[in-house]
């Protein structure tokens, strides 16, 4: 039986990961610190299909004894969100930078089949050019963004330096169940649907023309097993749906009324992934269509009832937060 560890496997993206896993027979450890993940994203699990321990890997040196006879490692701990992380952004790094540095070491020294690296395509900043290929000049706008891509470096070194088999995986913008709720500008479907079951209006950001390349979960979690699967090592990928979709066309399908807020500096106006490289690597294509998957979101949608519900009023205190941050007062 293979054994995988996932850290950060009670968030959105790693719980989903683990459920896949367990269905591919696979014996799973969940390494999480609980500060953004779910211990209910994780309950349907059976002890004795899932290990999970709370554990913060940034604190934590002694990570060695989770890590034995372990095949795979996938690595999805860190914290997000924009402007905490500009007003805290030593929190950032030592999670997302030495918290990275020490699952490397322990996942080194246990010599593990494969290591996946959950990293964000917040590295390309503003882009001009679209789609955005693997190679296009980074640009990290704030902390999280830039700790993120640290972590991706340090990664990509140990594979050149020590043969390390990695492989970093870009995530474009996720969505699907357990979608994370927290950060007003952040996990927009996650806003959008804890709102409308809260009756509120949906908050848009500026016209709502802007585009953002939306990828299921179920998809993603596909991509990066295939990526433990496969036989290439030291290789980074882009992970997205291949288009565009209008933050207008998400809340019209979702439905319901809308207020528009504020557009902050520093917010690409589109995002496009070119997942040519990883179509032709590992074969993944994305097969689930923007609106089937909505479409099932809002079938399910008492999952977001306990979530933090985003009004203008606390947008507008966030974004003023942001404003001010920029102007280093």
């Amino acid at each position: 039986m293979k054994k995988s560890l996932v850290t950060g496997g009670a968030g959105f993206i790693g719980s989903n990961l683990v459920d896949e896993l367990v269905k591919k027979k696979h014996k799973v450890i969940v390494l999480d610190n609980f500060y953004t993940g779910r211990l209910s994203n994780l309950s349907h699990h059976s002890k004795k299909d899932v290990k999970i321990i709370k554990i913060d890997v940034s604190n934590s040196k002694n990570l060695n004894k989770y890590f034995n006879k372990v095949d795979y490692v996938f690595h999805l701990a860190g914290i997000a969100d924009i402007v905490p992380s500009i007003e805290n952004p030593n929190k950032y790094f030592k999670s997302n930078v030495v918290g990275t540095l020490n699952v490397v070491e322990a996942a080194k020294k246990a010599k593990v089949k494969k290591f996946i690296y959950a990293a964000s395509a917040s590295c390309y900043g503003i882009p001009d050019k679209f789609p955005i290929k693997e190679n296009a000049k980074i640009n990290t706008m704030y902390p999280y963004a830039l700790t993120k891509w640290q972590a991706e470096e340090l990664i990509m070194h140990w594979a050149k330096i020590y043969n390390f088999p990695a492989i970093s995986i870009r995530f474009f913008n996720a969505y699907g169940p357990r979608s994370r709720t927290s950060g007003a500008y952040g996990a927009v479907f996650g806003v959008f649907l804890a709102q409308k079951l809260a009756n509120k209006p949906l908050t848009i950001v500026g016209n709502g023309n802007q585009t953002r390349d939306f990828v299921h979960v179920l998809d993603l979690v596909r991509g990066i097993i295939k990526a433990a699967l496969s036989k290439k090592v030291g290789k980074i990928y882009n992970i997205g749906s291949g288009k565009e979709i209008k933050v207008n066309t998400i809340a019209k399908l979702i439905g319901g009324k809308k207020i528009h807020i504020p557009k902050r500096p520093g917010e690409p106006n589109r995002s496009l992934a070119d997942i040519s490289k990883i179509k032709k690597d590992l074969n993944w294509f994305p097969k689930i269509k923007i609106e089937e998957g909505i479409k099932n979101l809002l079938k399910n949608i008492h999952h977001w009832k306990d979530a933090p519900v985003w009004t203008p009023k606390s947008i507008k205190k966030e974004t003023k937060v942001w404003f001010k941050l920029l102007k280093g007062k």
